[in-house]
């Protein structure tokens, strides 16, 4: 399309100064085809337009003909048709002959839709582009759900349009208004149809167990029938327009806030359009009235996800992992969540609640959960300890029965006693305890000071113990044999020899 200045210039060329098509295409920087355009729309013959005569000129009544039987029938097809006819012509000349000489279907009018107060309203959902929290992009959407003879807006923002969403949207619009109307009506959005045969629909389970809980009738519009739910069209426009523009926020609850405000107080305070001497709101509170009545309970909302636990005590949802005791690793947990929090049960035991996290990569954890697993592994630590010394060291339970009894810790000398283990070997702490234990010297102390004393008489330095980085290694027990074992194998060899 040209601007209508430049279409009268080219009227007035044509007629008063005589310049011919190419000219004037020249000058106004015109395509010649559309400098024709405007001529002929002017009642201009094809012969003062000096057009050449067209390869397709022959084969435009057939063309027309085949087009008044079947007015959808594509170019591509016709073109194949008139090549077998003899055409010789290429196909992007071809097609601007067909668009020229195709019916145009007549435009359709509408009549204004009219509901009664309570009786209808529309929903849909719209996308506003994206929206970072830290290191997660999240998809933002507007919930929109209009009532259709106040034209109040009800308008909230989601970070995504899955069911659970959809239907804490219905929630909260039904509780902004007060009430519920009759009828909800959809487009043929997922949410709301599954699938769709001619007038056999079939809904989305969930939408219908929302309608039976309200009482409403879910009603999805006619296919490319977009006429059918204008009034949330047009508030969706207005939203963008009036709202969502050039406008500021720190975060989604920011973002909602402001737009309950808005639907508060600039699009209830605009003019009706049925009466401009009232307002949106005026109308909407006459309305309110005749809303069915709210549930006393909202309607259950939530995301439902059997996930595994693995060897870590978390439970991955949503790009995110939450913690759980560390007694349900192994094992198939369910995650119930909704917009602020995500519950981790198994059966019908709730075993974690966490707030809910839209970023990605993050660990929601629980403190006592974490603390609980690092006493659990301090005890594992321990048990292991009294077992590695047991099998290495007969006396050393006779020794820590005795400190035991005496009141002593019995961590930090489980502890101190492999450490002596590790440095000293075991027989040498074997035979260290057996003397302590004779003496009665039941101490650590006084375990170090036989060992320190026995290796000063076989002039031997002290020992360095050798940190082995894998618990694996760490706690094997290697129970030594006397070396007059090899001297007798040696002997008996000699003797065979």
């Amino acid at each position: 399309m040209i601007p209508k200045e430049t279409e009268a210039e080219v009227l007035r060329l044509f007629h008063a100064e005589k310049w011919r098509v190419g000219t004037i295409a020249d000058q106004l920087g015109l395509h010649h085809t559309t400098v024709q355009r405007v001529l002929h729309q002017t009642g201009v013959e094809p012969k003062a337009l000096g057009l050449r005569p067209s390869l397709a000129d022959a084969f435009v009544p057939f063309i027309v003909e085949q087009l008044e039987k079947y007015s959808d029938l594509c170019a591509s097809r016709l073109f194949q048709m008139v090549k077998d006819r003899g055409y010789p012509g290429g196909p992007d000349h071809f097609r601007r002959v067909v668009a020229r000489h195709r019916p145009r279907k007549p435009a359709e009018a509408f009549h204004r839709l009219k509901t009664l107060p309570g009786e209808q309203a529309q929903v849909d959902w719209a996308h506003f582009g994206k929206l970072q929290i830290g290191r997660a992009e999240r998809t933002l959407w507007a919930f929109v759900m209009v009532l259709s003879y106040s034209r109040q807006v009800f308008l909230r923002f989601f970070l995504g349009a899955s069911m659970p969403f959809f239907v804490r949207g219905h929630i909260d619009a039904l509780a902004f208004f007060g009430g519920v109307p009759r009828v909800l009506l959809y487009d043929n959005l997922k949410s709301a149809v599954l699938e769709r045969h001619g007038d056999i629909i079939r809904f989305n389970p969930r939408l219908i167990e929302l309608a039976a809980y309200y009482r409403f009738e879910p009603r999805p519009v006619a296919v490319a029938r977009g006429n059918e739910k204008g009034r949330v069209e047009r508030a969706i426009q207005y939203v963008r327009s009036s709202f969502f523009a050039a406008r500021t926020y720190s975060d989604l609850a920011d973002h909602n806030r402001q737009a309950f405000e808005w639907t508060t107080t600039t699009s209830g305070d605009r003019a009706w359009i049925e009466d401009r001497s009232r307002t949106v709101r005026e109308v909407f509170e006459g309305e309110r009235s005749n809303l069915l009545p709210l549930p006393d309970e909202h309607f259950p909302v939530h995301d439902r996800l059997d996930v595994e636990i693995g060897k870590t005590p978390y439970a991955r949802f949503d790009l995110n992992d939450y913690s759980v005791p560390h007694d349900r690793t192994q094992r198939t947990l369910t995650v119930i969540a909704d917009i602020e929090t995500v519950r981790i049960v198994e059966n019908n035991e709730l075993v974690a609640t966490h707030l809910r996290s839209w970023d990605r990569g993050q660990q929601i954890e629980t403190p006592e959960h974490l603390d609980r697993l690092t006493a659990e592994k301090k005890r594992a630590r321990q048990h292991r300890g009294l077992d590695r010394l047991a099998k290495a060291v007969p006396s050393s339970q006779a020794f820590l029965r005795c400190l035991a009894e005496r009141g002593q810790n019995m961590g930090s000398n489980t502890s101190r006693l492999l450490q002596l283990l590790d440095a000293a070997g075991a027989v040498a702490l074997e035979d260290a305890l057996v003397e302590v234990l004779e003496h009665d010297a039941v101490h650590i102390g006084a375990v170090r000071q036989v060992l320190d004393k026995r290796r000063s008489e076989l002039g031997l330095p002290p020992p360095v113990t050798v940190a082995l980085s894998s618990d694996e290694h760490r706690d094997l027990v290697i129970t030594p044999h006397a070396l007059s074992t090899y001297d007798a194998l040696k002997t008996q060899g000699n003797n065979d020899h």
